[in-house]
């Protein structure tokens, strides 16, 4: 029985150490949305955590939820670090005093000892003065120690390209907010990179929009653990940041005198910023919000009401930095509320998944044009 039993430990403990290190493999090696065993089970437990929490404590909402990403890194890497030493203590345990022995007096083998020998082994330190006298065990201290190390390496390598992606979506939602006047405001961007009805040297910027866009869709595939950073401020979010994209093309391709600006209008770069924010968006639906994807459907009178708003007053702002503009605006104003059908509702499903506000997405609808009293009482 005792045998049998000691058989069983270290069955359990190689299987332990298999599961961590194929989550390690399939969290940072093969790089995909959904693929971590472990990692994608701790995230989603933490991030539900962090959200109850958060609201409960509606005051402190946006410090506690800031420290959500931060903290299931460190927890990952807690979690790794110690499903490997309590694997292999599992593994060395039955063994302590036989083919492993201490180099000076008497060989402890309880299981917290196993654990130390176990840590050590996988250490890159090497502090314990436990030796394996057995060719086998000398050949696991030795597969220990380069799992330990390729470990540490992968992981220190995972934490910052992560962080190096985290920079470049920042980096990307303060531009773009900055663009927008501060406001989310995608006419204010637009009149910006076409001020005087010159859209040659501004259609850089939307060149450039279009990589940063398509770059942080694969950083966000590649590295999921970015959804749950979330920051304090709401212009950092992927949500007003494709709100405000998804705005400006949709404004551009209704607004804009399609005969002057035609050649803007049916431009690879508009294809691509479209594309790329509603894959980057349709992605994060799948994978992360309860629900998934949701289906497209008709706004009401009051949101249709709030859009209709929303593009005249673009068109006022467009005219305003001599940007020629559709020669009938109400029709064009139609076309504008049935293509941002299209896209509103991924916005309106994933930014409350992260607790901001339609407002703090969506600040120029929400306060440039209210909807009247009459039209909530219509709603």
């Amino acid at each position: 029985m005792a045998n049998a039993f000691k058989t069983l430990e270290q069955i359990g403990g190689a299987l332990l150490m298999l599961l961590v290190l194929l989550d390690v493999f399939l969290t940072v090696l093969y790089a995909r949305i959904g693929t971590g065993i472990l990692s994608r089970r701790l995230a989603r437990t933490m991030w539900s955590l962090f959200r109850m929490l958060a609201r409960r404590m509606h005051l402190n909402r946006g410090a506690i939820l800031a420290c959500r990403g931060p903290t299931i890194l460190v927890s990952l890497v807690l979690l790794w670090g110690l499903g490997l030493m309590l694997g292999s203590a599992l593994i060395l345990h039955p063994h302590l005093g036989a083919s492993i022995k201490t180099s000076s007096g008497r060989t402890d083998t309880d299981f917290l000892t196993a654990l130390f020998v176990g840590g050590s082994s996988i250490s890159i330190i090497g502090a314990s003065s436990y030796e394996p006298k057995s060719d086998w065990f000398k050949m696991f201290f030795l597969f220990n120690s380069l799992v330990g190390i390729s470990v540490l390496s992968l992981t220190l390598t995972y934490l910052m390209q992560i962080y190096s992606a985290l920079l470049r979506r920042n980096s990307i939602g303060l531009s773009v907010d900055l663009a927008s006047g501060g406001r989310g405001d995608a006419a204010q961007f637009i009149a910006g990179i076409g001020s005087e009805g010159h859209f040659e040297t501004g259609y850089t910027i939307l060149a450039n929009l279009a990589e940063s866009l398509a770059d942080m869709k694969e950083a966000h595939h590649f590295y999921p653990v970015l959804f749950y950073f979330r920051c304090r401020e709401p212009y950092y979010s992927v949500s007003r940041l494709t709100n405000v994209a998804l705005d400006a093309m949709t404004i551009i391709r209704m607004a804009l005198d399609s005969n002057k600006y035609r050649w803007l209008i049916e431009s690879g770069s508009i294809a691509e910023i479209w594309e790329a924010s509603l894959l980057l968006l349709i992605t994060l639906e799948d994978a992360f919000v309860p629900g998934g994807v949701p289906k497209a459907e008709p706004p009401d009178r009051q949101t249709r009401e709030q859009w209709r708003g929303r593009f005249l007053d673009a068109i006022d702002r467009l005219q305003a930095a001599d940007i020629a503009v559709a020669a009938n605006p109400e029709s064009a104003a139609n076309a504008y509320i049935a293509l941002r059908s299209e896209w509103s509702a991924h916005i309106r499903h994933l930014a409350p998944s992260m607790l901001y506000s339609i407002e703090e997405v969506d600040p120029a609808t929400a306060v440039a044009h209210p909807a009247s009293e009459e039209l909530k009482r219509a709603a």
